[in-house]
C-alpha cells in the first residue's frame, strides 16, 4: 500500500482526489455495436452473445428460466442458507417499508394540489453471475421494487458455461417475487431490457452492479429507460484512531479488497503507529485467504494509508473522497459520522463491519461509486416509484391566478400562455 502523509503530500493526496473513474472509449464503443445489433435483431443477438462469451448451448436451453428448474434450485440449497436467505430478507424489507412516501393534498379555496406517487410498470434487475453467485444482489434490488409496488420483476443473470445459474441465485430470486429469470449477461442483456425482444419484455428502469461493459450499456440505454447509477469498483475509506483495532481495520480493507483488482481500500489513520500494525495484518490475513491474488493487486494497484493529524482532517478527506463504503473506528465514532456528508454508507463503531451491511444489516449495498455519494444515494424504494403533481382549479381561482401568471408569461416572449391564461380570466 501506498502510505502518504497529509502535510507533506497534499499535492499526491489531492490529486488522488480529483481522479474519478471512466468508461473506456474502446468498451464504449464495443457496446454500442452491441447494443444496436439487440434492438435490430432481438432474441438472435442475444443468443449468438451468450453463445459466444457465456454458455455455447443456449439454443438448446433457452433464455428464460422454466419453473422447474428453479424447483430443482430448493432441492439444492442446504437449509442453513434458506434460514439465512429468509432472515436477510426480513431484515431488508423492514428498513425499506419505512421509506415508502406518501402522496399528499393541498385545498384552497378554488385550488387543490396534490403529489400522486405510482409504482413502476415493469422493472429488470442485473445480477452478476458466471462463476460466481450473488444471491444478496438479488435481495437488494428485488426487495424495494417488490415494496414499491412493481406490478413485474424481470431479472437477467449469466450462466456458467454449462448454462447453470447457482441455485442460491435462482432460490432468492423466486423469494423475492421476481417474475421472470433469463440466463443472459453483459451488455446484450441490458439491451434486451431496453429494446425488448420476443423473449424477454423492455422495461421501465434497470437496476444492479456488473462489470464495465454492463456499465456502459446502462449508460448508453439510458433515456430510453431509467437507471439506477453508473457503478465504478467497489471502495472503502476507514478512518481510525489509536483507539481502533489493526486487526479490524486490515480485515475490513481486505474484504473491499477482494472483490476484484480496481477495488479501492484506503485507510485514513491519527498515529503512525498504526501504519505497521495494519500493513502486518493485512499480509497475515491475505495468507488464509482463497481470494489472495486479487486483493493483493487490488492493494498494490489502489491501496491507500493517509497519515492525517487530526480527526478533522480525516473526515475532510473522507468527504472530497465521497466513498461508497465509509467505516468509522474512533473512540467517539459518532461524533466524526455527524461531520461526514459524503458517503454512499457509514458504518459506526468498530462492531459495524461493512460485510454486515452487505447482508443482513437491513440498509441497501447498492450504493454510489467513484466519489458520485456527492450528489447521488443509495438504492431505494424511491428508484422504483415516481409522482405526478395534479393540479385542478376552480374558476375564480383561475381568474386569480391568470393575472400573474400572464405577466410572467409576457417576460418570457410566450404570448400564447399569455392568452390561454387570459382566456380563463376574461371568460363571461
Amino acid at each position: 500500500m501506498r502510505i502518504l502523509d497529509y502535510e507533506k503530500d497534499r499535492e499526491a493526496i489531492d490529486g488522488l482526489l480529483k481522479r474519478r473513474t471512466s468508461i473506456d472509449d474502446g468498451v464504449l464503443a464495443r457496446v454500442r455495436d452491441i447494443l444496436r445489433d439487440v434492438e435490430q435483431h432481438g432474441d438472435e443477438a442475444v443468443l449468438r452473445y451468450t453463445r459466444e462469451y457465456d454458455c455455447p448451448d443456449i439454443d438448446a436451453l433457452g433464455l428464460k428460466v422454466q419453473t422447474d428448474e428453479i424447483k430443482r434450485a430448493y432441492e439444492a440449497v442446504d437449509k442453513e442458507f434458506l434460514r439465512a436467505l429468509k432472515q436477510a430478507r426480513r431484515a431488508i424489507a423492514r428498513y425499506h417499508k419505512r421509506q415508502r412516501p406518501s402522496s399528499f393534498v393541498i385545498r384552497e379555496k378554488g385550488l387543490r394540489l396534490e403529489q400522486r406517487f405510482t409504482p413502476l410498470e415493469r422493472v429488470g434487475i442485473y445480477v452478476p453471475g458466471g462463476k460466481a453467485a450473488y444471491p444478496s444482489t438479488v435481495l437488494m434490488n428485488a426487495i424495494p421494487a417488490q415494496i414499491a409496488g412493481v406490478r413485474q420483476i424481470v431479472m437477467t443473470t449469466p450462466a456458467g458455461r454449462d448454462g447453470r445459474i447457482a441455485p442460491e441465485v435462482l432460490v432468492a430470486a423466486a423469494e423475492c417475487g421476481v417474475s421472470a429469470i433469463y440466463r443472459i449477461g453483459g451488455a446484450q442483456a441490458v439491451g434486451a431490457l431496453a429494446f425488448g425482444t420476443a423473449t424477454v419484455p423492455a422495461v421501465d428502469k434497470i437496476t444492479g452492479p456488473g462489470n464495465a461493459y454492463v456499465a456502459a450499456a446502462k449508460q448508453l440505454v439510458y433515456g430510453r429507460v431509467g437507471i439506477d447509477m453508473i457503478a465504478g469498483p467497489t471502495e472503502v475509506v476507514v478512518i481510525a484512531d489509536e483507539t481502533a483495532d489493526p486487526v479490524f481495520v486490515a480485515a475490513d480493507l481486505i474484504a473491499q479488497a477482494e472483490h476484484d483488482q480496481d477495488a479501492t481500500p484506503i485507510a485514513i489513520v491519527t498515529c503512525n503507529l498504526l501504519i505497521p500494525e495494519i500493513t502486518a495484518q493485512i499480509t497475515q490475513q491475505l495468507e488464509q485467504n482463497p481470494r489472495r491474488p486479487i486483493a493483493a493487486e487490488a492493494f498494490e494497484r489502489h491501496g491507500l494509508l493517509i497519515v492525517v493529524p487530526s480527526l478533522r482532517a480525516a473526515a475532510e478527506i473522507a468527504n472530497a473522497i465521497a466513498p461508497e463504503h465509509l467505516e468509522i473506528m474512533t473512540a467517539k465514532p459518532r461524533r466524526v459520522a455527524r461531520s461526514i456528508r459524503n458517503a454512499g454508507a457509514i458504518f459506526v463503531g468498530c462492531w459495524t463491519t461493512e460485510a454486515l451491511g452487505d447482508y443482513v444489516a437491513g440498509p441497501n449495498h447498492t450504493l454510489p461509486t467513484s466519489g458520485t455519494a456527492r450528489f447521488s444515494s443509495a438504492l431505494s424504494v424511491y428508484d422504483f416509484l415516481k409522482f405526478s403533481n395534479v393540479i385542478e382549479s376552480g374558476r375564480r381561482r383561475a381568474a386569480a391566478m391568470a393575472i400573474h401568471g400572464e405577466v410572467l408569461a409576457k417576460v418570457e416572449g410566450l404570448y400564447g400562455h399569455a392568452a390561454s391564461m387570459a382566456l380563463r380570466r376574461r371568460k363571461p
